[in-house]
């Protein structure tokens, strides 16, 4: 498999750089899962200040409504509720199992290496029929920024990605709220960042958007802009999960 890494200085600077090299250079290959082919390769895109605008990609599958209930799916466990009832887990419930080790490491020593969370359970994972795609989730303060690194066995790069990384800076950001310390820098790594056949079309509209728009034509600020549309969605996001809710019951 081919090794890329992409740098931006900010989210979708970083994410787009990635699109192009996964349609100029990914690997056709077969997903037999999905009885389709599928391009790869392995991807590293680094973000140089997390919280930099614009940091909002137009780019994804998606709008403001959709964004805001996924986070709060990662931040708050809006779905957790699901669990058992088709649903082994969430990202977000076992991220919370370990959230106070998180913050007492950090707050033992701001120079530690140790805080780390796993959400990859492989006494269950491994005859799941949905495993978690991301595996871990690594914290490290250095001159007073938080930076995070994310590793994924499995990322669908046209689908996952930007939301994926989107929600992990928002939890980024409450941890360093909480520690009273800045954001610094996001990496997301993913081992295969890839796109299905279904979306190879999409893929290239994508990168033919990269190509011929400005940056700020393709995205948008988040603060003062892009949260307010979030919040707007709010009654909606609440509506739909209580009738997800009711049908369980």
């Amino acid at each position: 498999m081919k090794e890329v890494l992409e740098r931006g200085f900010c989210l979708p600077e970083a994410y787009h750089n990635a699109l192009e090299a996964l349609n100029e250079i990914g690997e056709i290959s077969d997903c037999p899962d999905y009885n389709q082919k599928q391009k790869e390769l392995s991807m590293t895109m680094y973000v140089e200040e997390a919280l930099t605008e614009p940091m909002i990609s137009s780019l994804f599958i998606g709008g403001f409504e959709e964004l805001e209930q996924y986070r709060q799916e990662m931040l708050d466990g809006i779905l957790d509720f699901r669990i058992g009832h088709g649903w082994d887990y969430t990202y977000h419930s076992r991220m919370q199992e370990q959230y106070s080790f998180l913050i007492s490491e950090l707050k033992r020593n701001k120079d530690s290496r140790r805080a780390v969370i796993d959400i990859r359970d492989w006494k269950k994972d491994i005859t799941s029929t949905s495993p978690a795609c991301l595996q871990n989730m690594q914290f490290f303060i250095r001159n007073n920024k938080l930076h995070l690194k994310v590793l994924m066995r499995s990322n669908d790069a046209t689908e996952a990605t930007f939301m994926n990384a989107f929600a992990f800076i928002m939890f980024q950001k409450k941890i360093a709220d909480e520690l009273g310390v800045a954001v610094g820098s996001y990496v997301h790594r993913a081992n295969s960042f890839h796109c299905y056949e279904k979306d190879f079309k999409m893929l290239e509209g994508y990168v033919k958007a990269i190509k011929e728009k400005k940056l700020n034509d393709i995205s948008y600020n988040y603060v003062g802009y892009f949260d307010e549309m979030m919040q707007e969605s709010l009654p909606n996001i609440k509506l739909k999960i209580e009738q997800v809710r009711a049908g369980l019951n």
